[in-house]
């Protein structure tokens, strides 16, 4: 999913390509995109755009005549800056918005359509899709610190939460709990003031590094590779290779359709956190510690 150094570069592409431009025409190519009804979707056309924005993930299309278009691109949805004249890109497209210049593409890969669309007017509409989370980058270290008190959730859980920190999701989560040396199912209310100041700097420094160098990276150019596994991460989407900090073997605990990527000995102490599935399957054999763990796996390697 697209997190706030993504969504932030969109913005500002968005802003070259689109600002002060008009709408003329909107196409949708599937009907699970819209999610609002009132204003309908026809309003929007002939409308300049007067502004873009970011509330939490979601990015947001401002409109003449107190418009907004609010998207929230979820996993897989992506914009893509085409010809005007230029054929949606078979099942993946989910609409189609022509301007002047040339026309905004949204897709999304996989069968299950999670993005979404909202046509709503006025401020106060507007304000029922911001998740609420504190801007890391307008906020103090004690304002930080009452939003990570408010709750009593692991690290992992709290940064990720939209209702309590904007724009952090599951990579750069993982990046920031290794960058500030925590583990990722520390319970929040356990931090010392020490750990806490640790973290406002890793979460700022992790989330200002990656705008900076995705917005080097786009330059001019409007994003084409938007993705939550690159080169240079520390630890999220590594799973076994080594921490560029110690060497360790990177580990993982997956459920769902996320992961947490740790390094045990920068992070845990070198401690490995149970994998419910792993843990629950070996039992006893469930290697404790990272130092368990690579003496199994010389056991496992060594000849017959």
């Amino acid at each position: 999913m697209p997190e706030l150094p993504d969504v932030t570069v969109y913005i500002e592409a968005l802003e070259r390509t689109l600002g002060g431009t008009v709408l003329a025409d909107v196409r949708l190519q599937s009907p699970f995109l819209l999610r609002s009804v009132e204003p309908p979707l026809a309003a929007v056309k002939g409308k300049r755009v007067v502004g873009l924005r970011r509330l939490g993930k979601r990015i947001v299309f401002a409109l003449e005549d107190d418009l907004f278009l609010v998207f929230h691109l979820m996993i897989a949805g992506r914009f893509r800056w085409v010809a005007p004249d230029a054929k949606p890109p078979g099942k993946i497209a989910l609409a189609l918005f022509v301007f002047e210049r040339g026309a905004l593409i949204l897709t999304e890969a996989g069968s299950k359509k999670r993005a979404s669309l909202h046509v709503v007017r006025g401020e106060a509409a507007l304000a029922d899709h911001d998740p609420g989370g504190l801007d890391i980058f307008a906020a103090t270290e004690a304002a930080f610190a009452d939003r990570l008190a408010s709750e009593n959730h692991t690290l992992k859980r709290a940064l990720t939460d939209p209702t309590l920190f904007s724009g952090i999701g599951n990579a750069y989560s993982d990046e920031i709990l290794h960058a500030a040396r925590l583990s990722p199912l520390k319970m929040t209310r356990n931090l010392t003031a020490a750990e806490i100041a640790r973290l406002f700097a890793a979460t700022r420094a992790t989330l200002d590094f990656w705008t900076t160098r995705l917005r080097a990276e786009a330059g001019t150019a409007f994003p084409a590779k938007v993705t939550a596994f690159r080169d240079g991460m520390a630890v999220h989407g590594r799973f076994k290779e080594p921490c560029p900090v110690c060497g360790t073997a990177v580990q993982r605990i997956a459920y769902a359709e996320n992961e947490v990527n740790y390094c045990p000995r920068c992070q845990t102490e070198g401690r490995l956190l149970a994998d419910r599935s792993l843990s629950r399957l070996l039992k006893k054999d469930w290697p404790r510690t990272v130092d368990e763990l690579e003496r199994l796996r010389a056991r496992n390697r060594a000849p017959a």
